[in-house]
Protein backbone atom coordinates (compact mmCIF):
# COMPACT_ATOMS: atom_id res chain seq x y z
CA UNK A 1 0.00 0.00 0.00
CA UNK A 2 1.35 3.40 -0.99
CA UNK A 3 -0.01 6.64 0.47
CA UNK A 4 0.82 10.17 -0.58
CA UNK A 5 0.78 12.73 2.23
CA UNK A 6 0.52 16.34 1.06
CA UNK A 7 1.06 19.28 3.40
CA UNK A 8 0.31 22.84 2.40
CA UNK A 9 1.76 26.21 3.36
CA UNK A 10 3.36 26.91 6.73
CA UNK A 11 3.22 23.31 7.90
CA UNK A 12 7.01 23.21 7.55
CA UNK A 13 7.06 25.93 10.26
CA UNK A 14 5.05 24.16 12.96
CA UNK A 15 7.72 24.71 15.60
CA UNK A 16 7.05 28.47 15.29
CA UNK A 17 3.26 28.20 15.46
CA UNK A 18 0.89 28.18 18.42
CA UNK A 19 1.25 24.78 20.13
CA UNK A 20 -2.26 25.11 21.59
CA UNK A 21 -3.58 24.76 18.03
CA UNK A 22 -0.91 22.69 16.33
CA UNK A 23 0.77 20.66 19.08
CA UNK A 24 4.47 20.35 19.79
CA UNK A 25 5.53 18.19 16.85
CA UNK A 26 7.16 19.41 13.69
CA UNK A 27 6.53 17.96 10.23
CA UNK A 28 9.53 15.55 10.28
CA UNK A 29 8.35 14.09 13.60
CA UNK A 30 4.81 13.63 12.22
CA UNK A 31 6.31 11.82 9.21
CA UNK A 32 8.41 9.64 11.52
CA UNK A 33 5.35 8.83 13.64
CA UNK A 34 3.44 7.66 10.56
CA UNK A 35 6.33 5.53 9.31
CA UNK A 36 6.81 3.94 12.74
CA UNK A 37 3.10 3.30 13.34
CA UNK A 38 2.50 1.91 9.85
CA UNK A 39 5.69 0.11 8.72
CA UNK A 40 3.70 -1.89 6.15
CA UNK A 41 2.76 1.28 4.28
CA UNK A 42 5.03 3.08 1.85
CA UNK A 43 4.62 6.81 2.40
CA UNK A 44 5.67 9.67 0.21
CA UNK A 45 5.62 13.06 1.88
CA UNK A 46 5.26 16.35 0.01
CA UNK A 47 5.08 19.85 1.44
CA UNK A 48 4.77 23.09 -0.49
CA UNK A 49 3.59 26.64 0.05
CA UNK A 50 2.90 26.81 -3.69
CA UNK A 51 -0.68 26.14 -4.79
CA UNK A 52 0.25 25.05 -8.30
CA UNK A 53 2.80 22.55 -6.99
CA UNK A 54 0.13 20.99 -4.79
CA UNK A 55 -2.31 20.83 -7.73
CA UNK A 56 0.37 19.19 -9.89
CA UNK A 57 1.15 16.65 -7.17
CA UNK A 58 -2.54 15.74 -6.82
CA UNK A 59 -2.84 15.43 -10.60
CA UNK A 60 0.06 12.94 -10.66
CA UNK A 61 -1.11 10.35 -8.14
CA UNK A 62 -1.27 7.39 -10.51
CA UNK A 63 1.28 5.39 -8.48
CA UNK A 64 -0.56 5.77 -5.17
CA UNK A 65 -3.37 3.91 -3.45
CA UNK A 66 -4.57 6.74 -1.21
CA UNK A 67 -4.10 10.42 -0.46
CA UNK A 68 -3.88 12.14 2.92
CA UNK A 69 -3.89 15.93 2.64
CA UNK A 70 -3.51 18.84 5.00
CA UNK A 71 -4.00 21.79 2.66
CA UNK A 72 -3.41 24.25 5.52
CA UNK A 73 -4.88 27.65 4.74
CA UNK A 74 -5.61 26.58 1.17
CA UNK A 75 -8.48 24.47 2.45
CA UNK A 76 -10.41 27.72 2.97
CA UNK A 77 -9.42 29.49 -0.26
CA UNK A 78 -8.27 27.22 -3.07
CA UNK A 79 -10.78 26.31 -5.72
CA UNK A 80 -7.86 24.95 -7.79
CA UNK A 81 -6.85 22.43 -5.12
CA UNK A 82 -10.51 21.57 -4.57
CA UNK A 83 -10.95 20.86 -8.28
CA UNK A 84 -7.78 18.75 -8.41
CA UNK A 85 -9.04 16.71 -5.45
CA UNK A 86 -12.42 16.27 -7.11
CA UNK A 87 -10.74 14.94 -10.26
CA UNK A 88 -8.49 12.59 -8.25
CA UNK A 89 -10.20 9.21 -7.96
CA UNK A 90 -8.09 7.88 -5.09
CA UNK A 91 -9.56 7.48 -1.63
CA UNK A 92 -8.63 10.73 0.11
CA UNK A 93 -8.86 12.12 3.62
CA UNK A 94 -8.28 15.72 4.66
CA UNK A 95 -6.65 16.32 8.04
CA UNK A 96 -5.98 19.37 10.18
CA UNK A 97 -3.92 19.60 13.33
CA UNK A 98 -6.14 22.27 14.87
CA UNK A 99 -9.88 22.12 15.40
CA UNK A 100 -10.92 24.38 12.56
CA UNK A 101 -14.47 24.63 13.94
CA UNK A 102 -13.18 26.32 17.10
CA UNK A 103 -11.08 28.87 15.23
CA UNK A 104 -11.78 32.11 13.38
CA UNK A 105 -14.93 32.26 11.26
CA UNK A 106 -13.00 32.23 7.97
CA UNK A 107 -11.38 28.90 8.92
CA UNK A 108 -14.69 27.11 9.53
CA UNK A 109 -15.37 26.55 5.83
CA UNK A 110 -13.24 24.02 3.99
CA UNK A 111 -13.66 24.07 0.23
CA UNK A 112 -11.45 21.00 -0.09
CA UNK A 113 -13.02 18.71 2.52
CA UNK A 114 -16.24 18.47 0.51
CA UNK A 115 -14.48 16.52 -2.26
CA UNK A 116 -12.59 14.18 0.08
CA UNK A 117 -14.04 10.98 1.53
CA UNK A 118 -13.88 12.61 4.95
CA UNK A 119 -11.93 14.98 7.13
CA UNK A 120 -10.45 14.91 10.60
CA UNK A 121 -9.46 17.98 12.59
CA UNK A 122 -8.46 19.01 16.06
CA UNK A 123 -6.38 16.07 17.22
CA UNK A 124 -2.95 17.50 16.40
CA UNK A 125 -0.61 14.67 15.29
CA UNK A 126 -3.34 12.12 16.01
CA UNK A 127 -5.33 13.66 13.13
CA UNK A 128 -2.75 12.22 10.72
CA UNK A 129 -2.84 8.79 12.37
CA UNK A 130 -6.63 8.72 12.29
CA UNK A 131 -6.52 9.80 8.65
CA UNK A 132 -4.29 6.86 7.75
CA UNK A 133 -6.59 4.46 9.63
CA UNK A 134 -9.52 5.87 7.64
CA UNK A 135 -7.62 5.40 4.36
CA UNK A 136 -6.75 1.82 5.24
CA UNK A 137 -10.43 1.12 5.89
CA UNK A 138 -11.47 2.81 2.63
CA UNK A 139 -8.89 0.81 0.67
CA UNK A 140 -10.08 -2.50 2.15
CA UNK A 141 -13.61 -1.92 0.82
Amino acid sequence: MKILVINGPNLNLLKFRNPDYYGNNDLPSIESTLRNRFPEIEFEFFQSPDESSIVNKINNTIDFDGLLINPGGYSHTSVAIRDALEICKLPKVEVHLSNIQSRETFRKVSLTAAVCDGYISGFKTLSYLLGVYALIDLLKK
